[in-house]
């Protein structure tokens, strides 16, 4: 079972554990569909469509609770990559077909920017008006998960000292031991990774010295990659001894089977992301998709995530470690949630966007 081990201000090492395996890729590849006929056995059973970034095996128990409570209820999954949930909901819906009933993912800037731009339509529900001011916009587009970007890091490489904690002991940390982890540091290549050039655009608005820190990962050889496995297998066998900025649900994952990877969520900030859920504009049976949402939201539903799927719960109905409530109660204001709004588009203007690649570009290959 799920434990979160938060030992802040307790004189241990901050540690969180929050299985779960997410997708950030690129945009294109086809989806998986699995269907799950309703539980009642009716042959003609309404058909509830989702489009989700979330691993069909891992969803299987939210789809079971909503379909537990609704017998009659068909649910067809589609499991692709965050790029595609976009793009299809935009290209199904301009060609004036029907789109999907739900759509779940963790671009968050897509997902607002499909609300924004009049692909999602509003849905007034019963936990709307208690949901969380900096995850709801407009009751069209609602953040249901709580996830913390973390530092990593290769335990045995650790016995003598205490891992960085926050960016400042990163720094420094790469300038003492030089040569003993040069080129054995990673963090995500932000121009192949939406969660990386998530995390960097936040880092830049949290942190006024953040490009020392970049910096000082290239002075020490950083490697960059568009996925977390690649860097958490060589955190695992010890070929990096720190990994920077990286998601925690993927990072907690590798820790719960991997002895020798430790994580930390820093001190000075910890950037919190969110997965998005929204009922597209042009749904074939939008009807379902707020039931499906409103599930998604209840006491029940988040119970079921946080429990089951192993994801932190935003509602503040649900109790327990893996929730944003204890998180927020033990860490305060080191928790930095991406709020859902309208400023998680500004780096889509793909002017901001170059930029800032090309200034991160241009730290590292300075040295």
């Amino acid at each position: 079972m799920l434990r979160l081990l938060l030992m802040h201000g307790l004189g241990m090492r901050p540690l969180v554990i929050l299985p779960l395996l997410l997708s950030f890729l690129s945009s294109f590849a086809s989806a998986a569909t699995t269907v799950f006929p309703a539980l009642s056995g009716r042959a003609d059973a309404p058909v509830l469509v989702v489009y989700s970034s979330l691993d069909e095996p891992l969803a299987r128990p939210m789809v079971a609770g909503f379909q537990a409570a609704n017998p009659d209820i068909a649910v067809r999954y589609e499991d692709m990559l965050t790029g595609e949930i976009y793009d299809r909901i935009v290209r199904e819906t301009d060609a004036g077909q029907k789109t999907a009933d739900f759509a779940f993912s963790s671009a968050m800037d897509l997902q607002v920017k499909l609300a924004n731009d009049g692909y999602a339509q509003r849905s007034d529900l019963p936990m709307s008006e208690i949901w969380p001011g900096w995850a709801n916009w407009r009751n069209t587009a609602y953040a249901l998960t709580f996830e913390p970007a973390v530092f990593v890091y290769h335990k045995p490489s650790f016995q003598e000292e205490a891992p960085p904690s926050t960016r400042a002991e990163f720094v420094a940390l790469l300038s003492q031991r030089g040569d003993d982890v040069y080129g054995r540091i990673g963090t995500y290549d932000i121009e192949r990774s939406g969660v990386g050039f998530l995390f960097m655009s936040r880092d830049q608005e949290q942190f006024g010295d953040i490009w020392s820190v970049i910096r000082a990962m290239g002075a020490a050889g950083v490697k960059l990659y568009s996925t977390s496995q690649a860097i958490l297998e060589r955190v695992a066998d010890g070929r990096f001894v720190l990994g920077y900025n990286i998601l925690g649900s993927y990072a907690a994952d590798w820790a719960s089977r991997h002895p020798n990877v430790g994580i930390v969520l820093p001190k000075d900030y910890t950037v919190v992301m969110s997965r998005i859920g929204l009922v597209p504009q042009a749904a074939a049976a939008p009807e379902l998709g707020r039931r499906y949402l409103s599930f998604f939201m209840s006491r029940e539903g988040q119970t079921i995530m946080a429990r089951e799927l192993q994801i932190p719960a935003v509602s503040p109905e649900v109790s327990g470690n893996n929730t944003a409530t204890t998180m927020r109660e033990m860490l305060g204001g080191q928790l930095k949630p991406v709020p859902v709004s309208l400023g998680l588009m500004v780096y889509l203007d793909q002017v901001k966007r170059a930029r800032l690649i090309s200034r991160w570009n241009e730290v590292l290959r300075l040295q």
